[in-house]
């Protein structure tokens, strides 16, 4: 498979090298991944993340419609890897800004990084990337950028040009494969694709109401947490 729009070398050193959620998601070889869009039931709202052998790597599961609108990142037994909540303020709000947290908790002490559109109107993807360790925030961490509509964006290490995980254009022969509601991410060598994965879960929240309401969750579980 070629990799385009980048001079990939598994020696480039990364902006911040090592694992984010667990070293058990990094690997030492590109990983492929599907992302299977779900017309959600009442109950049941979730999008599924398999590998290019159709094996179940990750579920999504949460209420949006609650008062604190949050998902949880399941593994493909059901354990929970992550949970992602929506940071509650004017401010904030404006910047549809994500925490994320080990496990099932929510407290500050499991932060393990928040996400933020780098402004409040936009036309394309741009999103902002704060490791927990990252007090200041006065540089990101990673930065997203690209088309959520058009299945094409990518994820840099930090400031720099180095691509670490990219989603394939919708005009490519593994998306024309596929079909309409999947997508490919590619997740380079030595990138937590949990971390990349709890990512592309934000881009889908913040994008339900951004680039002309196309994003795909359709969770109705409601009611105040």
């Amino acid at each position: 498979m070629a990799y385009p729009n980048q001079s990939f070398n598994s020696n480039q050193p990364l902006a911040n090298p090592g694992w984010i959620i667990n070293p058990h998601f990094c690997a030492p070889y590109p990983v492929d991944l599907a992302i299977i869009r779900k017309v959600l039931t009442v109950m049941n709202g979730n999008f599924v993340v398999t590998d290019i052998n159709s094996n179940i790597l990750f579920n999504v599961k949460g209420k949006v419609l609650s008062m604190h609108a949050h998902r949880v990142l399941l593994d493909g037994a059901g354990n929970p890897i992550v949970t992602l909540k929506q940071k509650v303020g004017v401010m904030m709000s404006a910047h549809d800004r994500w925490q994320v947290f080990k496990g099932e908790s929510t407290d500050a002490s499991d932060l393990l990084f928040s996400a933020r559109r780098s402004s409040m109107f936009q036309l394309k993807t741009d999103v902002d990337v704060f490791l927990a360790n990252n007090i200041k925030e006065k540089v990101w961490d990673y930065k997203v950028k690209g088309s959520w509509s058009e299945s094409s964006c990518v994820v840099y290490a930090g400031e720099s040009s180095t691509i670490v995980a990219q989603m394939h254009d919708k005009d490519t022969v593994e998306s024309i494969l596929i079909g309409k509601d999947k997508f490919m991410v590619t997740v380079y060598p030595n990138i937590d694709y949990a971390f990349i994965v709890a990512l592309i879960v934000i881009l889908d929240a913040i994008n339900s109401s951004g680039e002309g309401g196309r994003g795909w969750w359709f969770d109705f579980s409601g009611g105040a947490d």
